[in-house]
């Protein structure tokens, strides 16, 4: 199975968490595990087998049945298996949900697969899009249901559904407006927020579910197939045919035991509303079908007929980042660098702080102490870039000051974990009210593409101006996807830039040739680049592993390559020689994102994978 994201669009189904990405404790490796603080009591067992939880005076019983419980609805939303999760090499876990990219080297969307599926209330649609997911087998699926869309309802209209005299499977009843916005971007790769309808008192919740972009969409609906405009959407068209007395049974049974309705109203409204517009309006879009599938999820041939050809298509539509940024290294060598490129004044002081962070014998708190000296300079000079606008003020004396201030009022950090996050603490000391966000991108051992694996975003970020945060900037294939995601949670690519301590010349011409309003800054800017290993020449080594104080890891450098043999083109005795194979080691630290990520009291977006 593979993980995904579910949505059902109502309330009833869908929990209210704002989590995106989801962690299974149960695929995390005993030595992983081993290194988790449990905040639950202690199990006691006896001799009869059974166990028992201590509890006392100030922890009553329900407060472990909550934490059960909690955990419970986060299982609902996502399906994985224990191989597909996580592999090893060696003692080294390997996260493999990860999304790859949706864009190639030039920054371009690449549109994900849409799937359309239509059908009678009742009839299993929701099923088949299940069945569809955990056979898939490819990361990040989201599951969109019509039922999110229905149309706010006036005060009589709230009491004609009160005595079911609204008729919700008319077209009138949903907004097509909004779920075609929905529908273009999902498929774009866009941030949607979608509404949530509680069908127990007829009415949209007052917060919406947010989802982002995935590499295939899953449209369930009765109407799905109504609206032209959507049908041009639709990458591939699915009627789910199911007998009549079978969806009257599963309606009866749903609408008794789960929205509180008696039984004859659920067949008053049925006969007078339900059957007849499944005959005028639902079963005539049975001819746009490209594929029938009799029975709903029971027929498994038909499930793993749609399997075949989206994976193909998949396929036929991936994309090569990291290869393409590597074959254009010759071309960018010889370009002049862009106008969007900023780079700290070159004084005496600034060669200084880079000779010490250069030098490989100098100690891990010599190199995290001047790096950090480096980080508030970067981080001034960034600020120093923001517009301005005039102000007056009045001083202690009473006198009028004429001064700046900032456009923006807010500006938010988004690191790239882990190196970024060095520069987390420097942003926040500099401008006090900066938020922080975080993404984790991981190389592919098996491809060697990015992947994005997780990320936390304030809700308002597209207000804000974004300093994307990473150490270094090599091949630029991180910084890419940085960006792509930022440009889809709605922010103008003129309001971000990219702060780092080191860039190389191809990696500052690849993001801007890809996104030329974004601003690049840096303390330094090295002009080779080592085709093999992606390492900055001369460059300062694994900026991550001398500043945490870890051996060498391929995930923490988002230009390491891996060789057949599971090795990373760099030496943790020379890092500055990447040419030198060494070994992974993940013994000194805990790899898991919940663990690399524990992060931040602010609003935040989930992101799944």
């Amino acid at each position: 199975m593979s993980t995904y994201r579910r949505h059902s669009g109502t309330t009833d189904s869908d929990s209210d968490e704002d989590d995106e990405i989801h962690q299974n404790d149960s695929n995390i490796s005993p030595t992983l595990a081993k290194r988790r603080v449990s905040f639950l009591p202690k199990k006691k067992h006896h001799i009869n087998g059974n166990t028992s939880i201590p509890t006392s005076p100030t922890t009553p019983m329900s407060t472990t049945s909550s934490v059960t419980r909690m955990r419970r609805r986060r299982l609902r939303t996502s399906s994985r298996s224990g191989d597909d999760r996580i592999s090893f090499r060696g003692r080294n876990p390997i996260y493999t949900a990860g999304r790859p990219a949706w864009y190639n080297a030039t920054g371009e969307i690449k549109e994900a697969f849409v799937i359309g599926i239509c059908g009678g209330s009742a009839s299993g649609k929701t099923t088949v899009a299940q069945n569809i997911v955990e056979k898939l087998n490819v990361p990040w699926v989201t599951l969109l249901s019509m039922d999110s869309f229905y149309k706010v309802l006036s005060e009589d209209q709230h009491h004609q559904a009160s005595e079911n005299n609204y008729n919700f499977d008319h077209p009138d009843a949903f907004d097509f407006d909004l779920l075609l916005e929905t529908l273009k971007n999902l498929k774009m790769g866009k941030q949607v927020d979608i509404p949530l309808y509680n069908f127990n008192t007829h009415s949209r919740e007052s917060h919406t579910k947010v989802l982002y972009g995935a590499n295939v969409v899953i449209f369930e609906g009765i109407l799905s197939f109504a609206s032209k405009e959507i049908l041009e959407i639709l990458d591939m068209k699915v009627f789910v045919d199911t007998d009549a007395d079978i969806r009257l049974a599963r309606r009866l049974e749903r609408d008794i035991t789960e929205r509180g309705r008696d039984i004859e109203g659920v067949i008053q409204q049925y006969t007078r509303f339900v059957k007849p517009s499944y005959d005028h309006y639902i079963a005539p879009t049975m001819i746009y079908a490209d594929l029938i599938v009799p029975r709903g999820g029971e027929n498994k041939i038909a499930i793993d007929l749609i399997v075949r050809h989206v994976n193909r298509e998949l396929q036929n539509r991936g994309v090569n980042v990291r290869t393409e940024l590597v074959n254009n290294l010759g071309s960018m060598r010889d370009l002049l660098m862009p106008d969007t490129f900023y780079i700290v004044e070159q004084t005496a002081q600034i060669k200084y702080l880079h000779t010490i962070i250069r030098n490989k014998q100098t100690v891990r708190d010599e190199f995290i102490f001047y790096s950090k000296r480096l980080m508030r300079v970067l981080i001034e000079y960034a600020l120093s870039l923001l517009p301005f606008e005039d102000v007056t003020v009045e001083t202690p004396q009473g006198l009028i000051y004429k001064g700046k201030k900032h456009v923006y009022a807010t500006v938010c950090g988004v690191s790239i974990v882990r190196a970024g996050e060095c520069l987390e603490p420097a942003l926040s000391e500099v401008c006090k009210d900066a938020k922080i966000g975080k993404i984790l991108i991981q190389t592919n051992p098996s491809t060697g593409e990015p992947e994005l694996h997780f990320l936390r975003l304030p809700r308002d970020i597209a207000d804000a101006y974004v300093f994307i945060l990473d150490a270094t900037i090599a091949t630029g294939a991180a910084a890419l996807m940085a960006i792509r995601v930022l440009l889809d949670h709605n922010v103008p690519e003129d309001k971000i830039a990219l702060l780092s301590l080191l860039v190389s010349k191809q990696g500052v011409q690849t993001v801007a040739y890809a996104f030329p309003k974004v601003k690049i800054v840096t303390t330094a800017c090295d002009t080779q680049l080592d085709p093999e290993s992606g390492f900055i020449c001369p460059g300062l080594g694994n900026f991550g592993d001398r500043y945490f104080g870890t051996d060498p890891v391929a995930s923490d450098n988002e230009d390491a390559i891996l060789d057949p043999s599971g090795n990373v083109s760099s030496a943790s005795g020379t890092p500055n020689s990447p040419k030198t194979p060494s070994k992974l080691n993940h013994n000194n630290r805990d790899l898991s994102p919940p663990a690399a990520l524990r992060a931040a009291d602010h609003e935040d977006v989930f992101q799944t994978i």
